[in-house]
């Protein structure tokens, strides 16, 4: 049996993590499939003995691809073991890096008929050279409003990959819920 890893991204850098999570979790024995959430069509989940979804925030909101993906699959994530991380920017600061100080994931797990086993919040990635005109201005507004990096030659990953190696563990200690 294997993990399932679905992630939703806009820069890239939810699929980096979702790649190292699969990289932390083969190396202790753990196989694993990572499939694009907005590109996910039917899934055989009698394969998967566990599933884990990432997702990032883009101006203070998911892919609304994530919201219909557990909308339709509710039932079947609340009955297997389950995680979820979040990828956002305001995460680099230490105050807003858990689910329950993170606004967006706190939100997030509020509203949602998912209830996952595990949680995480990794900061995400500031790539100025990459973005679009609109968005390099827009992100370097917030920026500068929150303290962050302003200089849009640059390119700062803020992603702390020995908190993901961390979550890798937890993840690969989830166990299978008892039936109802």
């Amino acid at each position: 049996m294997k993990t399932l890893i679905l992630f939703s991204t806009r820069d890239g850098q939810t699929r980096e993590i979702a790649s190292y999570l699969a990289s932390e979790l083969k190396e202790i024995g753990v196989d694993t499939d990572v499939v694009n959430l907005n590109r996910a069509q039917e899934i055989s989940w009698d394969k998967y003995e566990r599933v884990v979804i990432g997702a990032s925030i883009r101006y203070g909101h998911f892919h609304p691809a994530l919201e219909r993906f557990v909308k339709k699959h509710q039932h079947v994530l609340n009955h297997l073991p389950s995680a979820f991380y979040s990828v956002n920017l305001v995460a680099r600061k230490p105050e807003k890096c858990t689910p329950q100080t993170n606004s967006y994931t706190r939100k997030f797990l509020i509203a949602s008929p998912w209830q996952p086993d595990q949680c995480a919040v990794f900061a995400g990635a500031l790539r100025y050279p990459q973005y679009r005109w609109f968005d390099r201005l827009m992100i370097q507004l917030i920026m500068k409003m929150t303290g962050g990096e302003t200089d849009s030659s640059k390119e700062v990953v803020y992603t702390d990959w020995q908190q993901v190696a961390s979550f890798a563990q937890e993840v690969a200690q989830m166990k299978q819920k008892s039936a109802d």
